[in-house]
């Protein structure tokens, strides 16, 4: 969202049809379902049930939930997972970038993390000539380890419940707006004294159950991280998008990075003097294998869930959001694979921006069929109406009422900025344009920074791909925005041009940025053609409508959501409070927001459909069925075909003599869990975290603890990959390895 954008905020409503609604359920039909209060509250008390399967607890408070991992099998103790005053297991998982995680697994510094987590650091590396997306990538000295600009990990010194220093000064007189003000310049005050001795310190202050809790997040973050090692990507992307989301399993999603430090085991910038950093704690990694039933729980940084909204917003995301992202993510993806499927070189530039495309795209997918398949508004429902019987008289009376009205009112603006994310601002050529345009209109010019800027847009650029997929998406913008939804800038260009074929046509023929030496000759006199430029002025002329006609109420209306989940939220807890006693409140966890958990589950195959049972394990004998030398998401390295065809495993294979690739579980986790350590009972790692069944995508919104499930590589695979295939096992003798 481009809120570092200076622009006048028109407080004037915008006319944008409601969105049709399908018709919600019936008063008369809800009183045949719930037929007293009693069955409502036993429709809630089912929900409980399953919130004791599932959950993302907080390190720092997993005493709550240490007896019930130790009835479950866990042989370690609260202060062995979490502890500030000893090293523990929280000091061996860093979040890896700005969204997802990674675990050390030597006492050099080696860190391992998913293949798609390092995906854009390979790629980086990779050309024509040293393709290592297609032919992997494996340094065998710490020389040729590779540097990685911009990449960071942060490891979590402490947390701390911090609600009544940042909610000092608080009166109940305040308005929202002066609350938010409030806590904003605490949070910034108590930022800026933990991390006033620098040496890499940053730290946040995030809001727990919807502002109801404070939490400060202090972390240590190091800025020197080399790429150690990576499968090619028919290991590391093995299936592809076809089999993304999608169980049996056989990706071995796994790359290798080094963290670096100064000579005192501190951060700092990239330099050869560096050295590879001494961790408080390792994990040692575990050889005896899984079976389905073992405990196992999963250490990383989940990124966004939302477990307690209202039917109205499911509804939305079920029926609405969904359904037209995922079309229009369809088209993209089809004109990608076109020329993809071309050129090599196009191949390379897109890897990682197909990926990014593809991922929600399928996600999505699975989420609104697991959300249909739960009846999840339905329940959601019929527990807000046993909420409604039971907040009369309390200060919650009307509270969902009121909630059920803003998305009412927000909906045409969600929708809005739903199209405008998803076409206008997937234009590649108009983002380039509108950074330029910046480093022009900045106070200082930077021709160091035009250069960068332009280097890196066209290395990964095809004008074809762009131009076909602005036809695409803006024909669908033409189809589906109400006519007095759409900016008046836009109106005039159609009434120009007649099509939006014609439009492209005159755009890329015309833009500066069609033409890379042209663009690469700019110089600080050249503002006016910047400024000027059909490319930069679609970006900008779509900013200034966005920016004064969707953002203000969306702003508005989701501040207003903010406040009523706040108390809804509380409610929640009460209402399950007076309906199951103190365990009903202890129940809820806080939704996911990137900041570091724990989630415990078992081993266990599940039940996708009627008369099907996925067993929990897949193997290399699953890579050879699907390998296709035709397909290159399938085109496994011919040296894997040998070692499987000599049946030459070594000690990675199991009891049945086959190489073990990946497994499930029913830890809840999802983005930002990407690259999360899967963990024994004993606390040794048995596997990487990269993915989730398609049909429980649902679990950000509503968890099925019968369906569910985690996907993980088997560390057993990766050790096997690094020793047989690429022949560094070097790498595993940093290990610790453990039966």
């Amino acid at each position: 969202m481009p809120s570092d954008m200076k622009c006048n905020i028109a407080q004037h409503h915008i006319p944008i049809k409601r969105i049709t609604r399908q018709e919600k359920i019936k008063t008369n039909d809800m009183k045949k379902t719930l037929t007293t209060i009693a069955a409502a509250f036993m429709a809630f008390a089912g929900c409980i049930t399953a919130r004791a399967d599932e959950g993302m607890w907080l390190p720092s408070l997993i005493s709550q939930r240490i007896t019930d991992m130790q009835e479950k099998g866990f042989r370690l103790s609260a202060e062995d997972i979490y502890s500030i005053n000893q090293a523990s297991l929280k000091d061996a998982v860093v979040l890896f970038g700005r969204g997802c995680t990674g675990e050390l697994v030597s006492p050099e510094g080696l860190l391992l993390t998913n293949h798609h987590c390092g995906y854009s650091q390979i790629q980086q590396h990779s050309s024509v000539e040293h393709d290592y997306l297609r032919d992997g990538f494996w340094a065998m000295t710490r020389e040729e380890e590779l540097p990685n600009k911009g990449l960071t990990v942060s490891f979590l010194e402490r947390m701390d419940d911090v609600t009544s220093i940042i909610l000092k000064g608080y009166e109940p007189t305040m308005t929202e707006d002066q609350r938010v003000e409030l806590v904003k310049n605490n949070s910034q005050a108590l930022i800026e004294e933990v991390t006033k001795e620098g040496n890499g310190l940053r730290a946040t202050v995030e809001a727990l159950y919807y502002g109801n809790q404070y939490f400060l997040f202090l972390y240590r973050e190091y800025s020197d991280v080399r790429l150690v090692g990576a499968p090619p990507s028919s290991i590391g992307k093995f299936g592809g998008e076809t089999d993304n989301w999608m169980w049996p399993r056989h990706t071995g999603d796994f790359s290798m990075f080094r963290i670096y430090a100064d000579k005192d085991n501190n951060p700092a910038p990239y330099s050869k003097d560096n050295v590879p950093y001494k961790p408080k704690k390792y994990f040692k990694v575990s050889t005896k294998g899984v079976k389905e039933g073992d405990f196992t729980f999963i250490y990383g940084f989940p990124g966004s869930t939302r477990e307690y909204i209202h039917s109205e917003g499911v509804r939305y995301i079920e029926e609405i959001s969904d359904p037209h992202k995922v079309h229009i993510r369809t088209l993209r993806l089809d004109i990608m694979n076109k020329y993809m499927g071309q050129s090599q070189a196009v191949r390379i530039q897109y890897s990682s921006k197909k990926a990014g495309v593809a991922n929600a795209w399928k996600k999505w997918q699975g989420e609104m069929k697991g959300i249909r398949k739960m009846k999840t508004v339905a329940t959601k429902q019929a527990y807000e109406t046993a909420f409604k019987k039971w907040a009369k008289g309390t200060e919650y009376e009307g509270l969902v009422e009121k909630i059920d009205a803003i998305y009412r009112e927000l909906e045409p603006y969600s929708y809005a900025a739903d199209y405008y994310t998803e076409t206008v601002r997937t234009v590649e050529i108009a983002n380039a344009a509108m950074s330029v345009a910046r480093i022009f209109s900045a106070e200082t010019f930077d021709a160091r920074r035009l250069e960068e800027t332009l280097s890196a847009f066209y290395k990964d650029y095809h004008l074809p791909i762009d131009k076909e997929c602005f036809i695409a998406v803006m024909n669908e913008y033409e189809k589906n925005m109400p006519a007095e939804s759409k900016p008046e800038y836009y109106k005039a260009q159609m009434e120009k041009y007649g099509s939006i074929a014609a439009w492209a046509e005159d755009l890329f023929s015309n833009s500066i940025y069609a033409d890379r030496a042209k663009a690469q000759t700019l110089t600080e006199a050249d503002k006016e053609a910047v400024l000027a430029d059909p490319a930069f002025i679609f970006f900008n002329e779509f900013l200034k409508w966005y920016s004064t006609e969707v953002l203000p109420h969306t702003r508005r209306l989701n501040q207003d959501l903010q406040l009523a989940y706040r108390d809804y939220m509380r409610g929640q807890m009460d209402f399950a409070e007076a309906t199951d006693g103190k365990a009903g409140r202890e129940a809820f966890y806080p939704d996911a927001n990137l900041t570091l958990r724990v989630a415990y589950g078992k081993i266990q195959g599940y039940n996708p459909a009627d008369g099907v049972y996925y067993e929990p394990s897949s193997t290399l004998t699953g890579i050879i069925e699907k390998d296709n030398p035709e397909i290159f998401d399938y085109n496994i390295p011919q040296n894997l075909r040998d070692i499987y065809a000599e049946k030459d495993f070594g000690r990675w294979a199991d009891g049945n003599g086959e190489v073990p690739v990946c497994f499930i579980a029913t830890n809840h986790t999802t983005g930002g869990n990407s690259g999360s350590p899967i963990i024994d009972a004993d606390g040794n790692l048995i596997g990487i975290n990269f993915d989730r069944v398609w049909e429980g995508t649902m679990s950000d919104i509503v968890f099925d603890p019968e369906i569910c499930r985690n996907i993980s590589l088997d560390v057993r695979y990766l050790l096997f990959v690094i020793d047989k295939v690429a022949d560094a096992d070097h790498l595993i003798e940093e290990m610790t390895l453990v039966d």
